[in-house]
Formats: structure tokens, C-alpha cells, sequence
């Protein structure tokens, strides 16, 4: 800014209500309305394949079984049935793509608000209340409940999805309060546990003030903000630059050893070190 020489990036001038710096990670999700043209792409594409690879058997089939020449039947079930089981996904997912990607204004708006806050500063867990008794309040005010972290505790819910496979996310619960936070909007839920312990691992060492940042590409910017990784950034001698600096093939590399430790973490063989203050029970 000093040199004149800044450009901003696209939409930095609205307030998405994310923020994931050296004293807090709060998360928000995009309104309803721009959900609708991700769901009109994504969905229409999806469909359009997805119907395109059903209609072939069901082609073949009716032209095998046909007594009318086969360019005849072939016109005849392209104007009468795939020009609407197939044009509409592809409609859906035209018009959602382009909206998205030349019209960002169009779909591209904050929400009402965050959801929840990870405040590293202060030690404390906020989730944001939209609603009262059941419906959302229409004074527009938003309602904070808040408590340390150290009163929550993290747990994995299972449940099957529709082809029965078990899908897994992390939740963060109040151990004295109905405040509960649902992760699988931040990571989505599967069939692995291990992501959702790496999440509990980030999320506790992000609120732990003794040790520094997580090591990871968005807080570089931040590390010497933080008292703490700064202190620990001069001691080790780690270089300020060392993910922006880092050239793609080192990158990929990096990324796929953080993956294998994620896949070898060993959450469930470290002592538990609550059995000695709680009852667990059935």
C-alpha cells in the first residue's frame, strides 16, 4: 500500500464473516441463495452423467426391440424423451456454471452471520444462536453462547448413509451446557476416522497459547503475531517464507507426508487421561 503497488483481491471489501488468523478461526457458511447455484451446477452435472450412462442400455435396448428403421426410432426418443431427461440436467448445469463463473456478484453474498469461534486469544468457544425456541429470530439479533475450552469435549458420531456406509464427524460438546459444535460442515464426514482425529489434534493445539501455531500455509502471515510462534519461530531458526517460498513439486511432497500422518495417527492408543475425573456409562 505504501508503493501504491497493492491490488486488492476480488470481494476482500465484504465481510464473509471467516476468519482464521493467529487469534481466531471462525467459520461461516454461504447463504441459501448462493447454495442454489452450486446445487443447480454441481446437481446438473451430476444428473446429466449420471442419466446419460442409465439412457445408453435403455437405447440399445429399445432400438433392439424396435420394428421401426433405426434413425427413425432414434429421432423419435431423442425428441420425445432425451431432449428432457438429459436437457434439463444440462440446462441446470449451464446456467449454474455461467452464473457462477462470469456473475460472481449474482451468487457470491455473505451470509446473516459466523456459525462458531475457535478464539485462541481468550481461550473461549463461541457458538452463534440464530433461534428462539425452535424459529429464528426476526429482530435480526444474534445470540452468543460461549464457554472455555477447556469445558468441552470431542466425540465422533457415526451414522450410515444411504447405501449404509458409516460416515464419521467430529463433534465438540459442553460437558455442562447445551453448546455443541458440528464439524462436518469444515470437514466433511467419512468413512475414516483418522481426519476427524487430525481435526481434534489441529483444533487443540490451536487453542493451546504454550505451543505455536499449527505449522500450515494460512497462518505463515500470522506466525509472527503470535507471541508464542514467534518465540519459537527465532529459537528454531524456521524460515518466514518457508511455505510461500516453497516451490510445487516440494509442496506436493509435503502434503502427501501430512496426509500419511493423518492416515498413522494414533489418537486412540494415547492414554486417556479423563478416566481418572469421569464415569463413562453405557
Amino acid at each position: 500500500m505504501a508503493t501504491n503497488t497493492y491490488a486488492p483481491s476480488p470481494f476482500e471489501h465484504i465481510d464473509f464473516h471467516i476468519k482464521d488468523d493467529h487469534e481466531r478461526f471462525r467459520y461461516a457458511l454461504l447463504p441459501a441463495s448462493s447454495h442454489f447455484w452450486m446445487y443447480m451446477s454441481g446437481g446438473g452435472r451430476f444428473m446429466f452423467f449420471l442419466l446419460f450412462i442409465v439412457s445408453i442400455p435403455a437405447y440399445i435396448a429399445v432400438i433392439s426391440t424396435g420394428y421401426d428403421p433405426i434413425w427413425e426410432s432414434t429421432k423419435t426418443i431423442f425428441i420425445q424423451l432425451f431432449s428432457w431427461l438429459l436437457g434439463l440436467p444440462l440446462l441446470s448445469w449451464t446456467i449454474g456454471s455461467i452464473v457462477i463463473k462470469h456473475f460472481p456478484n449474482l451468487w457470491l453474498k455473505p451470509s446473516r452471520g459466523p456459525i462458531w469461534e475457535l478464539n485462541r486469544r481468550t481461550g473461549l468457544v463461541t457458538v452463534f444462536d440464530y433461534k428462539n425456541n425452535g424459529e429464528y429470530k426476526k429482530n435480526g439479533t444474534i445470540g452468543e453462547l460461549t464457554a472455555p475450552f477447556y469445558e468441552f469435549d470431542a466425540y465422533i458420531a457415526t451414522s450410515p448413509d444411504s447405501q449404509g456406509m458409516p460416515m464419521n464427524v467430529l463433534y465438540l460438546a459442553h460437558r455442562y451446557r447445551n453448546i455443541m459444535i458440528n464439524f462436518g460442515a469444515l470437514l466433511c464426514p467419512g468413512p475414516e476416522v483418522q481426519p476427524a482425529c487430525a481435526l481434534w489434534d489441529f483444533i487443540q493445539n490451536y487453542m493451546d497459547v504454550s505451543r505455536p501455531l499449527p505449522d500450515l500455509p494460512q497462518y505463515e502471515e500470522y506466525r509472527h503475531l503470535d507471541p508464542t510462534t514467534a518465540e519459537y519461530d527465532r529459537l528454531t531458526g524456521r524460515n518466514p517464507r518457508f511455505w510461500i517460498g516453497m516451490d510445487d513439486a516440494t509442496f506436493k511432497q509435503v502434503v502427501r507426508e501430512m496426509h500419511q500422518r493423518v492416515a498413522n495417527i494414533d489418537t486412540f492408543q494415547r492414554p486417556n487421561l479423563m478416566a481418572a475425573y469421569v464415569t463413562y456409562v453405557d
